[in-house]
């Protein structure tokens, strides 16, 4: 499970069914190194090139890479007048970033003086995901953020009846779905397109991406005289163990009905 989010052990919640107490503040944090190399480039050029990158889990919060300062490229950064301030970190100050005529403003923080709890985080910086153009785990493209080591994605096979319905046309009748289960998120139905009504299903424009499944496409659907957007989505080329998907679909929309096994799911 993620540590740091419902329903991990520093999520600083109550309700889990344990034989144990975490005494501690609220708001926790907890550092750890990430095992393999991660560089980040802009405008072309390496930004980063760290091989002792360690990942900070925070409560309610990603876990968020943060590298020793040397593994960041100093002649391509500026310090900035832009600071922030995190209770439980302390003050952030922070650096732009200039590489290939591209520019990532206030793109990396750092505490220089963080609270004593969390004294380990000097001499670390952080840099925004989105500021960069490519991020690297080894040698395969990162998407979205780097992967939790503490986060799952299992896929099985499953003989369950799923029917998808909006009213009461049908768009979807399986015996051939694959279930995947994924830390923090309910359990989703994948559906082989051959059990699909795909006359009423057309392509969407909206693209978005799984660090952990890949870059997924949408469908909308026709019906009626009306369009429902993006009521499907899929994986061409997901990753790992979410491999199994591949050219499968999931629905999921405040309009449809998803019933399985003749119970509403």
């Amino acid at each position: 499970m993620t540590l740091t989010r419902a329903p991990g052990p520093l999520a600083g919640i109550g309700g889990q069914l344990t034989n144990y107490r975490i005494d501690g503040p609220r708001h926790r944090l907890l550092m750890h190194p990430f095992p393999r190399r991660v560089r980040a480039e802009l405008g072309g050029q390496t930004v980063l090139d760290t091989r002792a990158g360690v990942l900070l889990h925070e409560t309610g919060l990603l876990p968020q890479l943060y590298l020793p300062e040397a593994d960041l490229r100093a002649e391509l950064t500026e310090r900035t007048d832009h600071h922030t301030h995190c209770p439980f970190k302390g003050d952030a100050s922070y650096y732009t970033v200039r590489a290939g005529g591209r520019s990532a403003e206030n793109a990396v923080w750092y505490y220089p003086d963080p609270v004593p709890e969390a004294g380990w985080l000097h001499g670390y910086v952080a840099l925004y995901w989105r500021s960069m153009d490519r991020w690297l785990d080894e040698e395969e493209e990162a998407i979205g953020h780097l992967p939790d080591p503490f986060h799952r994605v299992d896929v099985r096979a499953t003989g369950r009846r799923v029917r998808v319905l909006a009213g009461d046309t049908v768009l979807a009748d399986s015996t051939r779905a694959l279930l995947l289960s994924e830390t923090g998120l309910p359990n989703r139905y994948y559906l082989p397109v051959v059990d699909l009504a795909e006359d009423l299903l057309v392509t969407s424009a909206t693209r978005t991406v799984c660090p952990y499944k890949g870059r997924a496409g949408y469908w909308s659907l026709r019906l009626d005289g009306r369009e429902l957007p993006d009521v499907a989505w899929g994986y061409q080329q997901p990753f790992g163990e979410a491999g199994r998907i591949a050219g499968y679909r999931c629905f999921a929309h405040d309009e449809l009905r998803t019933e399985v096994d003749g119970e509403p799911l």
